[in-house]
């Protein structure tokens, strides 16, 4: 599969106005996607828990215009408020997928977007906000043409997110996503995310994800800009084959059930894609004290306990728990009666795995 296989025949219907809406979830991957290369091509392999009640609802209204621009035509609103904040990031999108998708040069577009997880903060709102306007777009193409199937409609929405949001190809599906070719893994792919397609234990299709809010507010550095500093980064290609030797253990690890094997690589890819930024050049720390704390806690409720819970980061300072279901009203203890202080105004959210994105 290549690029060219998303570019479509010209359409024989037509469509003059109307909206749609998807619901598309974050995701929080096991192993870290940090550096890329050409357009949204990931330098190594990764691998997602797709999350269930993280999530961003997206409804594009298209209306026709009278004749073809070179400029994407559109409004952007979160929660009802414009934010011109976003609008080269989505014109950057639009521009990118125009060959993959020419009927939107014909239409102008109101998109209103909200998520149930605050903006910026390190939970991947890029990535469900992007894999919800692909499943949009994508929603109008299938209008175009009845024909195309389920298949080729999440594949062509995955690869479309991609161009977005690196991550969001992983957040159309679930509940397991790889992203990356990796030879170890059928029909993984650098242009779109694919179902992981080995056997899991049954006690990774529950797994509870606690997401604790350090901070809510925004990143101090870009994903996109730490993305750029792995380019000629010292230790780049270390990293890289230490998540292609990770994702091929975990392929044991998910079919056994070896929780113990699980924590070690989750923590440790973690404070490896931290330990990245932290040795870049510019170098910089998305990690907060309260993050730390955090971490520190949950090392020391595990050795006094025994539980199998583990942490694992995103590029932010908030701390994802991952916890086996049967664990879940001990944690949910835990954290109120222990984490909970180190979060900004008391605040984290309750999530688990879930199985992708749907229509509204």
């Amino acid at each position: 599969m290549d690029s060219s296989f998303f570019i479509p025949q010209p359409f024989t219907q037509h469509l003059e106005s109307g909206s749609v809406s998807w619901q598309a979830p974050s995701n929080i991957a096991l192993v870290k996607y940090w550096g890329k290369r050409e357009v949204q091509l990931p330098q190594n392999a990764s691998v997602s828990f797709t999350l269930s009640e993280s999530h961003t609802t997206t409804t594009l209204a298209y209306s026709r215009i009278d004749k073809v621009v070179d400029e994407p035509v559109f409004e952007i609103f979160l929660d009802d408020v414009p934010v011109p904040d976003f609008k080269p990031k989505i014109a950057s999108f639009f521009k990118r997928i125009a060959q993959y998708t020419p009927f939107i040069k014909d239409y102008r577009f109101i998109i209103h977007t909200s998520n149930s997880f605050p903006h910026s903060s390190g939970i991947a709102s890029s990535a469900s906000g992007m894999s919800a306007l692909a499943l949009c777009i994508m929603d109008m193409e299938r209008q175009l043409n009845p024909n195309i199937s389920d298949d080729f409609f999440y594949q062509k929405a995955s690869f479309l997110a991609r161009l977005g949001s690196g991550s969001a190809c992983r957040s159309l599906q679930g509940p397991l996503i790889v992203w990356g070719t990796h030879d170890q893994v059928a029909q993984s792919s650098d242009f779109l995310g694919t179902a992981y397609p080995y056997e899991v234990a049954p006690i990774f299709k529950t797994y509870q994800d606690a997401i604790l809010l350090v901070d809510k507010g925004e990143k101090q550095v870009s994903s996109t800009v730490g993305h750029g500093l792995m380019n000629g980064h010292a230790f780049a290609k270390a990293r890289f084959s230490q998540a292609y030797d990770n994702l091929h253990n975990l392929k044991t690890i998910f079919k056994t059930g070896d929780v113990a094997a699980f924590i070690k690589i989750v923590e440790s890819e973690a404070l490896t894609l931290h330990a990245m930024m932290m040795t870049s050049h510019p170098y910089f720390i998305l990690m907060k004290p309260n993050t730390l704390e955090i971490i520190q806690k949950i090392w020391q409720y595990r050795n006094d306990t025994g539980s199998k819970v583990c942490f694992t980061l995103d590029a932010g300072a908030n701390v994802h728990m991952l916890y086996p279901e049967q664990e879940k009203e001990a944690i949910h203890k835990f954290i109120a009666t222990q984490l909970a202080q180190y979060c900004q105004k008391g605040h984290y959210i309750l999530d688990k795995v879930g199985n992708g994105a749907k229509k509204m």
